[in-house]
Parts: C-alpha cells; sequence; structure tokens
C-alpha cells in the first residue's frame, strides 16, 4: 500500500481508539449506576433498572445504532454526528451487560460483610462503599475485561453510519486496490493488537487490585509451639 493509504489506516486506527474509550467510559458508568440499583432496596428502582437491563440486552447492537443514527433525529430532533451516536449506543448497549457483572460480583460478597456494616450503624452508601464495592471490583475484573474486547470488536458496527473508523478505512483501501486478502489481513492483526494490549492492561489492574488479597503466609512465619498443661494428656 502507498503512503497515503496507510495514512488512512492509521487515522482509521485512530478513530476506533477513541469510540473504544468513550464507549468504554460510558458503558462502565451505565454498569455500576444499573448493576447498584439492580440491589437496591426499593422494588419500583430494582424494577426500572432490571427493565433497562432486558431491553438493551435483548435488542440488536447494530439495529440500536441505526435506531440513535436515524430514527433519533426524526423523533426527537437531535442529530447526532457519527462519533457520538455511535458512543451512545454502543456505551447503552454493553452497559447493559455490565449491570450484569457488577450486581453478580455484589451479591457473591459474604451476606456476613453486610450485617457487619448494619451492625457498626454504616448507612447503605457507605456499606457499599466501604465494604461491598472493595470486595467486589476485583471479581468483576477478568468478566469486564471480556466485555471490553467485546466492545472493540463492537466499533466495527459504526461503519454502517460512514464514520471513519478502522473498518470503514479498511473498505475504502480495498476499493482502491481491489485487494481483499491483503489489507482484511492487516485490518485483523490491528484488532488483535490492540485487543491483546487491553487485556494485558486489564490483567495488570486486576492484579493491582487484588495485591494483599489472599497471600500466602510468610514462610519464615512457624506455627506456635503447643501448650502442654501438666496433667492433662
Amino acid at each position: 500500500m502507498t503512503s497515503g493509504l496507510w495514512e488512512l489506516v492509521l487515522k482509521g486506527v485512530w478513530t476506533t481508539v477513541q469510540l473504544l474509550f468513550f464507549s468504554a467510559l460510558l458503558g462502565a458508568a451505565v454498569s455500576f449506576m444499573v448493576g447498584i440499583a439492580r440491589s437496591h432496596r426499593l422494588r419500583v428502582v430494582r424494577f426500572l433498572a432490571g427493565f433497562y437491563t432486558e431491553v438493551f440486552r435483548g435488542t440488536s447492537a447494530l439495529v440500536m445504532i441505526f435506531w440513535v443514527f436515524f430514527v433519533l433525529p426524526v423523533a426527537f430532533g437531535w442529530q447526532l454526528v457519527p462519533m457520538w451516536a455511535g458512543t451512545l449506543a454502543l456505551g447503552l448497549t454493553y452497559g447493559a451487560y455490565g449491570s450484569e457483572i457488577v450486581r453478580g460480583a455484589l451479591s457473591a460478597v459474604d451476606p456476613a460483610q453486610q450485617e457487619g456494616g448494619i451492625a457498626l450503624s454504616f448507612t447503605p452508601w457507605q456499606r457499599l462503599r466501604l465494604i461491598l464495592l472493595p470486595q467486589a471490583v476485583p471479581e468483576m475484573i477478568p468478566p469486564f475485561s471480556n466485555l471490553l474486547i467485546e466492545l472493540l470488536k463492537g466499533t466495527a458496527l459504526v461503519s454502517i453510519t460512514g464514520m471513519g473508523d478502522l473498518t470503514f478505512s479498511a473498505n475504502l483501501v480495498r476499493l482502491a486496490l481491489q485487494e481483499s486478502a491483503e489489507i482484511y489481513t492487516y485490518i485483523l492483526f490491528i484488532y488483535f493488537v490492540i485487543a491483546f494490549l487491553l487485556t494485558r492492561v486489564m490483567r495488570g489492574l486486576e492484579k493491582k487490585l487484588k495485591a494483599g488479597v489472599g497471600k500466602k503466609p510468610d514462610r519464615k512465619t512457624r506455627a506456635p509451639e503447643p501448650v502442654v498443661i501438666e496433667g492433662v494428656r
């Protein structure tokens, strides 16, 4: 490929990275808000959070992008640029999946921990911030890592709106060169590299959050000697 075509591909990579970043931020915010709401003491809050989750998990991300980009302007008069339309559609869709990760991790915390917070007269917010989240967040990292990779691959869907992401740029290069095998092989490799780097970052974050949890006892530490009482066998 010529330098001009490579420049087009690199611009597509940058657009994809930006879309991934903004969508991940929105998705993470939605995941925690909805996931925590799924565990709320008020039934109406749990119902609304569950309704949101079921709606966005049960609809296609591709159709949601179509709806936000083409239907939203007609219905409400809000015309979003492709970047923000893609961010909104992907963030809300993948945030619904992430909310189940948050809900499951919070539910997995030992109920005795919650009871201990109640015994200490902690407010619900204090119990969530000081007891539940510090124990639940490290357990969320592996499934969130998988979801982030899925989000990366999902960014390719925005190419249907004419947004110059990596997939859209690759298609332009394919039309220019009339060569599919070479360009799409390059694109597959680029997606793999980005996904691999994301996996390394998430694993490093998981190790940092779990630091000090479940450590093995020091080898130099010896078990205390048994106490022998005379006359007792």
